[in-house]
């Protein structure tokens, strides 16, 4: 009920806009009929099919991160000198060498939580959860020759198997263990965007050594938080790449409100960070940074009757009519009631007396 209030007073407002604007208010008997026009008059066809209400918003191609819109930050654990680290730009896959410390290399760990701690044989925890789906999507359990499952939260001998031959692969001390400093541990693969660390300088536990993103491209969109009751996850969205290609995708995340301050102490704006994924991120490539607009649909109706905004007429004791052309060229009223307005087709759901087809008097 809420959302089709919200819809009913979105159309109203639109209505009054235009019988306002120049349609003609008609005070007679409805469904009579009236005297054939003088003149010829313009007219549009009542359809049958689908609209969708949608909110409109300018975004950025990006590289997600975190839903406030900052990079995710690898934190060192290593003491020694940094003797290799990443350039911007480069993608680091999960598992890969990250970076090296005294030429000893640091993966990254794909996950949630933090390597706060030494995993070895017989471990148990969430930690360890998140090494075994780690060495089974990396595939080193079939390299191992062993079966991990990617849900058991205990170091067992397959564990131990799988992790040697990925430390092997990666040029690690095999030791079957994972200490602390070995790895750091990041959502997803990543694009570097940053290294606020130096090559032959000092590495310290605790600081950060890389900035970074998914390595993927997604759009973000600031929208007022008004919008937020609107828009929910999943909603699919039309994007409108540079150059005037189009391409799809959805609502994948909807964060926190934003605010920026004016300088002086007060807030200047309030948005909401949307995320959006794309269907087809290969269509974006080369394109970081680039703007965007984005139609993100919000509620949608199939096989209805429509006619255009424009037709709408007020009707005798309120509510709304449309005035119906005959064959002969007679005119009569018919009272409708209104549905979801889809401002991008500019046209209205409507309910009553009429059929896919029938001629409808829309201003010249």
């Amino acid at each position: 009920m809420k959302k089709r209030t919200i819809v009913l007073v979105v159309v109203t407002t639109v209505v009054a806009a235009v019988c306002i604007g120049g349609a003609a208010f008609y005070f007679g008997k409805p469904d009579t009929a009236t005297a054939e026009s003088a003149a010829p008059v313009t007219t549009a066809t009542v359809e049958r099919g689908d609209l969708s209400q949608v909110v409109s918003a300018s975004g950025t191609l990006t590289y997600r991160a975190r839903p406030d819109g900052t990079p995710y930050v690898a934190i060192n654990q290593a003491s020694g000198i940094y003797t290799a680290l990443p350039a911007t730009g480069d993608a680091v896959g999960c598992g890969d060498t990250l970076y090296r410390v005294d030429d000893k290399p640091v993966l990254l760990l794909c996950g949630e939580l933090p390597q706060y701690r030494d995993l070895e044989i017989g471990a148990t925890g969430a930690d360890v959860a998140q090494l075994n789906r780690n060495l089974d999507s990396l595939g080193y359990d079939q390299a191992a020759g062993v079966e991990i499952d990617p849900a058991d939260d205990v170091f067992s001998w397959s564990t131990w198997a799988a992790l040697t031959k990925l430390q092997h692969d990666r040029g690690q001390d095999e030791t079957g263990e994972l200490a602390r400093v070995d790895a750091v541990v990041l959502p997803s693969p990543v694009r570097v965007g940053g290294v606020p660390a130096q090559l032959g300088t000092g590495a310290q536990p605790g600081t950060a050594v890389v900035h970074a993103t998914s390595d993927t491209l997604v759009v973000q969109v600031s929208l007022d938080p008004s919008q937020r009751a609107d828009v929910l996850m999943d909603s699919p969205v039309l994007i409108t790449l540079p150059g005037s290609t189009s391409t799809t995708g959805k609502v994948a995340e909807i964060g926190r409100i934003v605010t920026t301050a004016d300088g002086q102490g007060g807030v200047q704006d309030v948005k909401i960070l949307v995320t959006i994924t794309l269907d087809n991120p290969e269509e974006a490539t080369g394109l970081d940074h680039a703007p965007v607009r984005t139609q993100i649909t919000t509620a949608g109706v199939q096989d209805v009757l429509s006619v255009p905004v424009v037709a709408l007429v007020g009707n005798t004791g309120g509510g709304y009519a449309v005035d119906v052309l005959g064959e002969d060229g007679s005119r009569s009223l018919v009272p409708v009631t209104l549905g979801l307005f889809d401002q991008a087709s500019g046209r209205v759901q409507v309910e009553g007396d009429l059929t896919p087809g029938d001629a409808v008097v829309v201003p010249s």
